[in-house]
């Protein structure tokens, strides 16, 4: 059974130290992907633009500087309004874009509650599909069983 945790709300695209512009977004939570977070900008093309990520950055993002390469997060504050800065690198290019704080920590703390932390596992089914996939069928038998025949003479027999 798969549950989501899903919010629409409004990002800011920085463009410039002086200038950005809104996007609508919507971050979502697969407990069926207990590892990710899940980000999809509506930027007025026919499929918007997705992003998926660890949702420990996230998390840790909330409060301090996290992450290197593409997607990088941290939190601040712009005339008093807390904000979480998320930078993402990709081959087509780069964007700052601010979240409002309030309401990703609000999300974030949903996804916690349905999937707490370090639980993440026992949502993937691994035990039950190791067991599966190393319990010996009837025909692995034949697999394991000697290659050799016991009729064969042994060497100087004959």
């Amino acid at each position: 059974m798969q549950n989501a945790v899903e919010r629409e709300l409004e990002v800011k695209l920085v463009l410039s130290p002086e200038r950005s512009v809104p996007v609508p977004a919507r971050l979502s939570y697969f407990t069926d992907d207990p590892y990710a977070v899940h980000i999809a900008f509506h930027i007025g093309s026919d499929t918007p633009v997705h992003w998926t990520f660890a949702r420990e950055l996230l998390v840790e993002g909330v409060f301090r500087p996290c992450g290197h390469g593409d997607v990088r997060i941290w939190p601040a504050k712009v005339d008093d309004r807390g904000l979480i800065c998320v930078a993402l690198t990709s081959p087509d290019g780069n964007a700052l874009l601010e979240l409002p704080s309030v309401a990703v920590s609000a999300w974030v703390e949903r996804t916690l509650r349905i999937v707490p932390p370090g639980t993440e596992s026992t949502l993937l089914g691994l035990e039950d599909a190791l067991t599966r996939l190393l319990t010996p069928l009837p025909a692995d038998d034949l697999w394991l069983s000697d290659p050799w025949s016991q009729d064969e003479p042994k060497d100087g027999e004959g």
